[in-house]
């Protein structure tokens, strides 16, 4: 992968590493993020969970979404993470978090795999993260294009969802694999044990940092959507989630992109200058820092950030 698609973040796959892209504001979009926060535990989902025997990997990191062409079709898949192994090459993980059945999705999934091996030259692979079973039964469907008898392609999506998903109500074993036990309250958020399930997600959370489990409390709340579960999880957490709206907080998080906004610049090898870091350290708006993090991306220059 070029320096230029690196995105927001590069991290090891160490346990409870996270960035901060932006505020998580639906249950959509917490079932992906969990992945970013901590970019090992999508490795660990598919051999704990799918009992996929995937090698073993030197490195995880977010890289940009963006997988649109010069024609004025945007196509954006939610989460793309490069995984380097440390015997048997690079994988792009497309990950894709799909609530309902959706005609158009087969072909943009398609799409995304077939782009992503021509651009890169890595090998590409399709994981939907479903909150429920019908779905995910729909989407490991294979996807086959060409005859029927004698298909060109088939491109065959690795599915998580409540069946392969299980329900964590040991504390203990939730801080072992804090992100996989948060995936797994959201997709169990309709479940008759949720209040177990969030106790001891509750439990193990309050033993992190506050930013750390700040980040995984939202990311909670987010994905448990308009559910009872939700406010289940606001029960549980009244302080937390009352630090978390603070403006404490909010400079936390903000501090947390910045980095995050100078590590992107680093890697693609753009001069930022006292004054320049200074700038980005001073910002506390997070609409405004999610915004030079996104033209981080592709700017020629470090003064592209600010028009």
């Amino acid at each position: 992968m070029r320096s230029s698609e690196v995105k927001a973040n590069a991290t090891d796959t160490c346990p409870h590493v996270f960035s901060v892209q932006r505020m998580v504001s639906s249950s959509h979009e917490a079932l992906h993020r969990i992945f970013q926060e901590d970019t090992g535990a999508i490795v660990r989902a598919l051999r704990k969970l799918l009992g996929v025997p995937f090698p073993d990997t030197s490195k995880t990191f977010v890289v940009s979404p963006d997988l649109t062409e010069i024609a004025p079709v945007e196509r954006r898949v939610d989460t793309l993470l490069q995984v380097e192994t440390e015997k048997h090459g690079t994988y792009l993980f497309a990950i894709e978090p799909q609530s309902r059945r959706d005609k158009d999705k087969p072909a943009a999934w398609a799409y995304y795999l077939s782009y992503m091996h021509a651009k890169f030259r890595h090998q590409p692979v399709l994981i939907v993260l479903c909150p429920d079973d019908a779905t995910a039964r729909w989407a490991a469907r294979p996807i086959t294009l060409g005859l029927p008898s004698h298909p060109s392609l088939t491109v065959r999506p690795l599915v998580l969802g409540p069946s392969n998903t299980p329900v964590v109500t040991d504390a203990k074993e939730v801080a072992r694999d804090i992100p996989i036990a948060a995936f797994s309250a959201i997709t169990h958020s309709r479940s008759e044990g949720i209040d177990e399930i969030l106790k001891a997600l509750a439990t193990a959370l309050s033993k992190l940092d506050p930013v750390q489990e700040n980040i995984y409390a939202e990311l909670v709340e987010a994905g448990l959507g308009n559910t009872p579960a939700r406010e289940i999880w606001r029960d549980l957490m009244p302080v937390l989630m009352n630090y978390f709206r603070s403006q404490h907080a909010q400079h936390a998080f903000a501090e947390v992109r910045a980095v995050d906004l100078l590590r992107v610049l680093k890697a693609r090898g753009l001069e930022v200058t006292d004054e320049t870091r200074e700038r980005i350290e001073a910002c506390k708006d997070m609409d405004v820092l999610g915004t030079w993090v996104d033209r981080a991306a592709t700017a020629s220059r470090v003064e592209d950030l600010f028009d």
